[in-house]
């Protein structure tokens, strides 16, 4: 077995060829339950009453701490730190040296010289190198997903979030919530507990996401979900939980662009052979033996507008150089699908012969990182990643990128389901390739969403 990326690139012959035929299962929520109710009405519910995100299992946690801490940070993120006052948070962004994405997390400010990067593993692999290899004057502590980690998390971590989320964090502390500008931060008390809060939201709805030690779990659940009651608080599941990000419009997986250029060698090997970069399966209709066509830039994700240039950080030049250029960048968008297209390709499952590749519900995906053709006139016009039906919108929907002459809302193009270049990944059938008519619309879908997140960027 491979002991790194590195090796493990080399033993298959190339990065596509590794991951395009891994053998592990696509990344879910681990430890939670699957569905409280159903998960249809768990969608609903975050926008028509009030439901509790349990976020504790599924992200890794990095603690950082130390003189030298933001000046790590700052030297790896697009996004400017000159102000980043104690009870903030920041979306951290981080590229490669040729300015394509590498991954994004939350960044938390807790206290002087101390941060807290909270998402998935590709960023806060990206961090964790650094704050190891660079020579900064940092202290770290890793606390990995439930599925990595043995035993109990370190912190529990909720969200509470819908038209009625302050009305359940009234009950649940007793007084008013403050009333706290997106993405900073304070401390409640709930079930005589110090919680500290984050002023959030999900598919462009108000509430905070909640965090603090382990041992204080129980208490602090319990009495959420009691003062939840009279505010018809559902508890969102495993499988409805992923597809949130369809109505709030952010594009989960991005494909970490590290996988060829020789600058990042010795990260490749510092990556384990079981890392999260090593072993997540690729797929999809599109199929490039080039790794690097898999790749975003900041501008493609909508990220653009946020890159800043009053700092020095790995990539800067490349994304100097693109700036000139961001006009002609793939926009960011929604993909709705044709419902009769849809209900066809899923309807052929019951008909004899192989049918359309099996569409999962609610999350349609059957690896980590997803990719689909987008086409018009039969030339490949975008990429469609992240997949799965929302109930609120009655359709499925999927997040990527598209050529900005197809990107008005409105537009109809066709989405290419299934794999045309077959792989070895057990959870792909034997099937057809189908073509599904979608419909462009803005990402995020949801209108207070895209002017809530653009307003408190």
């Amino acid at each position: 077995m491979a002991r790194n990326l590195e090796e493990a690139i080399a033993q298959a012959g190339s990065p596509v060829k590794l991951l395009w035929e891994s053998q592990t299962p696509p990344a879910v929520v681990p430890r939670l339950v699957q569905e409280f109710t159903n998960w249809r009405d768990e969608q609903l519910a975050w926008r028509r009453t009030a439901v509790l995100y349990d976020q504790s299992h599924h992200m890794a946690d990095l603690n950082i701490k130390g003189p030298d801490a933001l000046k790590l940070i700052s030297s790896l993120a697009v996004n400017s730190m000159a102000t980043f006052p104690v009870d903030m948070a920041k979306q951290f962004i981080a590229v490669n040296h040729d300015g394509h994405v590498i991954g994004d997390n939350i960044l938390f400010h807790l206290d002087e010289d101390e941060y807290q990067a909270v998402g998935i593993p590709p960023s806060i692999n990206w961090l964790h190198y650094h704050a190891e290899t660079g020579g900064y004057d940092v202290q770290i502590w890793r606390d990995d997903n439930s599925l990595v980690r043995k035993g109990d998390p370190v912190l529990y971590r909720y969200q509470i979030q819908g038209p009625g989320a302050l009305d359940v964090i009234r009950d649940a502390t007793g007084q008013e919530p403050p009333k706290l500008r997106f993405f900073h931060m304070t401390r409640f008390t709930i079930a005589g507990k110090e919680v500290r809060a984050l002023r959030h939201g999900m598919a462009g709805e108000p509430g905070f996401e909640i965090w603090g030690p382990w041992e204080d779990n129980d208490a602090v659940h319990s009495a959420i979900l009691e003062a939840g009651r009279a505010h018809g608080l559902v508890q969102v599941g495993g499988r409805a939980y992923h597809t949130n990000a369809l109505e709030s419009g952010w594009l989960p997986r991005p494909l970490p662009a590290i996988y060829t250029d020789e600058r990042l060698a010795d990260y490749r090997r510092w990556l384990k052979g079981n890392a999260y970069e090593t072993i997540s399966p690729l797929g999809g209709s599109f199929h490039s033996p080039n790794i690097e066509d898999y790749y975003f830039t900041p501008d493609e994700l909508d990220y653009g507008r946020i890159v800043a240039f009053d700092h020095d950080f790995i990539g800067r030049e490349a994304l100097e150089r693109r700036a000139a250029d961001r006009a002609g960048a793939r926009r960011k968008v929604t993909f709705v699908w044709n419902g009769e297209d849809t209900a066809k390709a899923y309807g052929s499952m019951f008909h004899p012969g192989p049918g359309a590749k099996f569409i999962n519900l609610p999350m349609a995906l059957y690896d980590t990182f997803h990719f689909d053709r987008v086409e018009a006139n039969g030339k490949t016009v975008g990429l469609s990643t992240w997949t799965g039906y929302s109930a609120n919108e009655r359709a499925i929907l999927s997040l990527g990128v598209v050529e900005p002459e197809f990107a008005e809302p409105g537009t109809e193009i066709t989405l290419v389901w299934g794999e045309d270049t077959p792989s070895s990944k057990l959870q792909v059938e034997d099937h057809v390739q189908v073509k599904i008519r979608v419909t462009v619309q803005p990402a995020p879908l949801v209108e207070k969403a895209r002017t809530v997140y653009r307003a408190n960027a």
